[in-house]
């Protein structure tokens, strides 16, 4: 899938595209354990991993993980057609007019990630009770239900926020887009920092290492995949809207 979609916007740089997606989570993924590790190491604890372990996991991602992922890419580009526009566009870029303070960058990226966290926002905590508490989750079936109500306020919200975008003549919409759901990420970790510090009794330099450094790595996931999906429901919008046009 992705390398059908690196064939479409990418162009002739697909390889550096493909590098970069096998690097994109899995570098910050071992960067951060290793440094999770360490601390334990330095505290004697008895979950660090031995040397050997960490050295035998970063092959496997080496000699699988990463040859797999640039397969998969050049098996999706060759079997994917060429972007086709759904309607005539200029290669002279047009000139965007002066935005008002609620159409800048820093508005859209609070109000794009401010919704969607409301619709989880109460489900947090009972998440964050069983990660990092003592209480056991079981309600799985809501959580199935507040996932996809969330998958479903990204892609709308994405989708007002492109067209109001568009609405006033400024075309820059896909870096946006990206940080329309995936801005969510800063409100989950601002609420890991309020967790942290009056809901939990943890302390410590190994505990508040462990709780920021897992905290980080699970916003920045969020980031990717509700960054992807707004990406995605704002890219399939346009491409409908301007097929009208076209057709009108």
């Amino acid at each position: 899938f992705y390398g059908k979609l690196t064939n479409k916007s990418a162009g002739d740089k697909w390889v550096r595209s493909i590098i970069l997606t096998s690097c994109l989570f899995t570098l910050p993924l071992f960067t951060v354990w290793l440094i999770i590790n360490a601390v334990h190491w330095y505290a004697g604890s008895t979950q660090a991993l031995p040397l050997t372990t960490m050295i035998l996991l970063i092959f496997i991602w080496i000699l699988v993980g990463f040859p797999l992922t640039v397969i998969g890419g050049i098996f999706g580009r060759n079997t994917s057609s060429e972007f086709n526009a759904p309607c005539r566009t200029s290669t002279t870029e047009r000139e965007v007019p002066p935005q008002p303070w609620y159409r800048m960058f820093g508005f859209h990226l609070i109000l794009g990630g401010f919704l969607p966290f409301s619709s989880i926002s109460v489900e947090l905590y009972y998440i964050f009770a069983t990660v990092w508490g003592r209480e056991q989750y079981t309600l799985y079936g809501i959580l199935m239900i507040v996932f996809l109500i969330l998958l479903s306020v990204s892609a709308c919200v994405s989708v007002a926020l492109t067209y109001l975008q568009l609405s006033n003549e400024d075309w820059r919409w896909w870096w946006r887009s990206i940080f329309s759901a995936g801005s969510i990420a800063f409100f989950v970790f601002g609420y890991g920092c309020f967790y942290y510090w009056k809901r939990s009794n943890m302390f410590g330099i190994l505990q508040t290492v462990e709780f920021f450094g897992y905290l980080g790595l699970t916003c920045y996931g969020f980031f990717l995949t509700l960054g992807s999906f707004s990406f995605f429901s704002s890219f399939r919008f346009i491409r409908y809207i301007y097929h009208n046009l076209k057709m009108d």
